[in-house]
């Protein structure tokens, strides 16, 4: 029987054997490191990490016709362009004359123009013109439009997925999120600022990190104490997980937020959406946190800043970034040693705490599934349309 080309053998995927550990929790191990430290794994990653819906940035920023801005998931540039119709659409920002670029900052244009030799898009993806090309025989403009991809918008913000699919499907991924979080109200916070923190792990070891408070005590002494650790709760769904805290005696300036039209609020709620969104919830603020992977031991964590009234919380938010810079850079740090050690070979697999890492336990979950799937096992690999 001739091999599936786009199937993989074990041979080709390190420790292949752990994509079909399915241990509950209370007698789970972790991840082997070569799925921290091997480049055959990064690649693997780089596609399904494509091929699921990724955050771009606030719906507010292509709000009127002809607004645009550019993004780049697993290394394939993007733009996303509210068309004249009205409609949201997002397209590979990739010339199909020769690869060059269409836009390289965000803007408000009539059309979509080449900067390297002018080739003219529609805002809908049509090519429009082809300047000085006579000559070009059976060359038809019907065929060459943009590539598309899908796109939909979700709670105010904009995402992607290089598969295709469209708003249903961008909200079946994400059913049951808003609701979760409730009274906080997702959809009426206003964007105000991104940031960008690299950190030299695979993102899978930073994703990890997020997804348990074990290691607050340790490596996050000040923040340890603003919250209840004791009422601290875990709640996992298939492909999703939220992480539940009530703010303790010493909050400090997490007591002044609050969420507007709402009494008093004192608790944190942090959610992971599959496979690498993360949401920093209090009163009044959404922390929105997307790890990109670089390199199989790099990676950058994006943040933006979503408020309920930035103008009222006046230097609320200076305090709010300053605290968030402290914890990432803890982060960072514990993560990049991990990292060092998990591509050491000295790393053996260890226990799960049923404790504090049954979100951490989901994670991995979904993580044996997708890579089973790229071994031709228990569904499809991810697929991402390429340029041809």
């Amino acid at each position: 029987m001739q091999r599936d080309p786009d199937r993989a053998s074990p041979s080709d995927f390190p420790d292949a054997d752990a994509a079909f550990d399915e241990a509950p929790l209370e007698r789970a191990h972790a991840a082997p490191g070569s799925w921290y430290a091997d480049p055959r794994v990064a690649a693997v990653d780089r596609d399904l990490i494509a091929a699921s819906w990724q955050y771009v940035g606030p719906a507010s920023e292509v709000a009127a016709p002809g607004q645009c801005s550019v993004a780049e998931v697993a290394g394939r540039p993007l733009v996303v362009v509210r068309g004249e119709d009205g409609e949201l659409r997002a397209f590979l920002n990739v010339c199909r004359h020769r690869g060059g670029p269409l836009l390289r900052q965000a803007c408000t244009v009539p059309r979509l123009q080449c900067q390297y030799h002018g080739w003219v898009y529609a805002l809908d993806g049509r090519l429009l013109g082809t300047p000085q090309f006579r000559g070009a025989e059976g060359f038809d403009r019907a065929t060459n439009g943009l590539f598309a991809v899908g796109v939909g918008e979700w709670q105010g913000m904009v995402f992607v997925n290089l598969a295709g699919g469209g708003a249903s499907e961008l909200g079946q991924a994400m059913a049951g999120i808003a609701e979760a979080l409730l009274p906080v109200r997702l959809h009426n916070k206003r964007f105000v600022v991104r940031e960008f923190h690299p950190v030299a792990c695979n993102w899978k070891a930073y994703i990890d990190n997020y997804m348990e408070a074990y290691h607050l005590p340790t490596i996050h002494p000040i923040y340890f104490r603003t919250l209840d650790f004791h009422a601290y709760r875990y709640e996992v769904h298939p492909s999703w997980s939220v992480q539940r805290a009530p703010l303790g005696a010493n909050a400090g300036y997490y007591s002044e937020l609050r969420e507007a039209g709402v009494g008093a609020l004192r608790d944190a709620a942090y959610v992971w959406a599959w496979p690498n969104l993360m949401l920093n919830v209090l009163p009044g603020r959404i922390q929105v946190n997307q790890v990109r992977p670089l390199a199989v031991d790099r990676c950058e964590v994006m943040f933006d800043y979503y408020y309920d009234d930035p103008e009222a919380m006046g230097g609320l938010i200076a305090e709010d970034r300053a605290v968030s810079a402290r914890i990432q850079q803890e982060d960072a740090d514990i993560c990049e040693v991990v990292q060092r050690n998990l591509a050491s070979g000295a790393y053996r697999p260890g226990r799960l705490s049923p404790e504090h890492e049954a979100a951490l336990h989901g994670f991995h979950r979904s993580l044996r599934a997708a890579y089973r799937a790229h071994l031709g096992h228990g569904g499809e690999p991810a697929r991402i349309r390429s340029i041809r």
